[in-house]
């Protein structure tokens, strides 16, 4: 039996990926790409090298995530082995949460219509943006 040798660093995207994140390197990359990832926050490229001890910040819209690195893996594992690459902070868990019911009470916006305008409704509509 072989043993994983222990990751001291590894690429951004890779690590990305293998804390489930994003569900391939390729939309982790195109997300780093976007700014929408920071490293101990500046922005960085795919390749950039993480650490343990890093601090992550991934907007996925409408949510934002801090995280602390605590482990590294070369493979991607279940969600209860990628839940250990990372501690959440405190202050990202509550504003998430925050935010959470914040857009559970707005108020839903809703369709009355019945869908697609008869030709009567049409014409009105027509009459109504020439001005007429």
């Amino acid at each position: 039996m072989t043993t994983r040798p222990t990751l001291d660093k590894m690429r951004l995207d890779r690590w990305l990926w293998a804390a489930r994140f994003y569900k391939t390197r390729s939309l982790a990359a195109a997300a780093i790409d976007g700014g929408k990832v920071q490293r101990n926050g500046t922005r960085v490229k795919r390749a950039s090298v993480v650490h343990v001890g890093d601090t992550i910040r991934i907007r996925k819209p409408p949510f934002e995530f801090t995280l602390e690195v605590t482990a590294l893996s070369g493979h991607r594992g279940s969600a209860t082995v990628a839940q250990h690459l990372y501690h959440e902070t405190s202050e990202s868990v509550a504003q998430r949460e925050l935010l959470r019911t914040q857009l559970r009470t707005e108020p839903r916006a809703s369709f009355d219509g019945k869908g697609r305008p008869t030709k009567k409704e049409r014409r009105q509509i027509d009459r109504f943006k020439r001005g007429r």
